[in-house]
């Protein structure tokens, strides 16, 4: 066990010493909501050393509301506008990971550009696993707060079938049990 940690430590450091020798490591993690974006983000910054954001946090900071609030005042092209500008941001930093929203690749050409800026990485969790997660958020997803908790799963399906066109752009995709610490080391070590 304690040889299985070293050898971890030792595959950590020398990714970190590659990743800071890269120039823009741009890191965009996609999915749909509950899918562990934010919770991955945070995890790969602290191993990597590196900065990550979130976009929906940027974007409240930026406009000083929610993002609930923004829908229901302004509505959600108005959002999407917001967001995609939001993004835009980010060709400014160079090394980063970005949790973006579920829906942040399929608008204004999002995908194509964070593309063309990094590396994308699509979190392809099962509708189980992010229903059972989302049911404590409800009120908290714009998207999903008037959904009947009965009618969940199937609008997170049909969800996903309108995104997945944009998901499976990405350059990597996680499906439920490649979903770990070690295969994003292995995505980012390429």
């Amino acid at each position: 066990m304690l040889r299985a940690l070293m050898l971890l430590n030792k595959k950590v450091e020398a990714l970190k010493k590659l990743l800071f020798r890269k120039a823009n490591m741009k890191i965009f993690l996609l999915g749909l909501m509950g899918s562990g974006k934010s919770f991955w983000a945070e995890r790969l910054s602290a191993i990597l050393d590196i900065p990550c954001f979130d976009l929906d946090t940027e974007i409240e900071k930026k406009e000083k509301k929610t993002v609930t609030e923004i829908f229901q005042t302004q509505g959600e092209e108005a959002f999407r506008i917001k967001e995609a500008d939001a993004l835009r941001t980010f060709s400014n930093k160079e090394t980063f990971i970005l949790s973006t929203g579920g829906g942040t690749p399929c608008f204004h050409g999002n995908m194509q550009w964070m593309n063309e800026q990094g590396i994308t990485i699509w979190i392809d969790e099962p509708l189980d696993t992010i229903e059972k997660r989302l049911k404590k958020q409800k009120l908290h997803r714009p998207l999903i707060a008037s959904v009947p908790q009965p009618e969940l799963k199937e609008f997170l399906s049909q969800m996903l079938n309108k995104r997945s066109e944009f998901y499976t752009q990405a350059k990597f995709r996680l499906r439920e049990h490649e979903v770990a610490e070690k295969n994003f080391l292995k995505i980012l070590s390429q």
